[in-house]
């Protein structure tokens, strides 16, 4: 598929879509025809699920892990799949690893069942790349502050087994999937992404020079990939 699908990935107060705006505004000003989308949501069906997970209803997980599917099946098939046959670049504020970290790991459904239906929703669409935002959990529901959400009322055990999924993921894939400091400020953070994407970008004119030209500043003098215990850090 000639288009790049990156995803951004983390928990609540993560910063994780503040960094997939940033990093969409930034492809554009280089020239680059980025579709900014996030789940649930990016379509019409979408919209209503999350209107739905955000009411005050009682779901059981697998009710709750069927119109996350439901949303994603309809956002690939109509949004995603189109814009990146055409060659457009993507970047989408949670895909499908949040269904192991929240359903699974967070909800405790069984995690064969989980990627069974997480690939009938995507197809076998995979990301490119995946940023993994990572916050303490306490640090993550403090910044989001008090909310409605479904999952921000939940207590600190389920976050906690959340963060807990996301790091698993990102040992058993640590080619796709990079855990960045969510902690570090949000113009460091950018930076920081911006080194790991400049390389994917088409090799031609003005592009070609961004890529090439993405050197570390200050900041990141003497940043490299560092496994700890599998995990790949920014």
């Amino acid at each position: 598929m000639p288009g790049t699908l990156i995803t951004f990935e983390g928990g609540e107060g993560s910063g994780k879509t503040t960094q997939a705006r940033l990093l969409a505004a930034r492809l554009r000003r280089r020239g680059i025809d980025a579709l900014l989308t996030h789940e649930p949501g990016g379509t019409v069906l979408g919209e209503r699920v999350r209107r739905i997970l955000k009411a005050r209803i009682s779901l059981q997980p697998l009710s709750e892990l069927l119109l996350f599917a439901a949303a994603r099946a309809q956002l690939v098939a109509s949004v995603l799949r189109p814009a990146l046959e055409t060659g457009r670049w993507v970047v989408c504020d949670r895909y499908a690893d949040s269904t192991i970290a929240y359903q699974g790991y967070g909800r405790g459904l069984d995690l064969e069942t989980l990627r069974r239906v997480n690939a009938l929703a995507t197809g076998g669409l995979q990301p490119a790349l995946t940023f993994l935002l990572d916050v303490p959990v306490e640090e993550g529901l403090r910044r989001k502050g008090a909310s409605d959400d479904r999952f921000e009322e939940e207590g600190l055990a389920f976050h906690r087994r959340v963060r807990t999924g996301y790091l698993r993921l990102a040992r058993e894939e640590p080619r796709r999937i990079l855990v960045v400091d969510g902690r570090r400020p949000a113009r460091e953070i950018a930076r920081r992404i911006w080194a790991r994407v400049a390389p994917l970008l088409p090799v031609r004119g003005a592009v070609r020079r961004c890529a090439a030209a993405s050197p570390r500043g200050k900041g990141d003098r003497g940043m490299r990939d560092t496994p700890e215990r599998g995990i790949r850090r920014e």
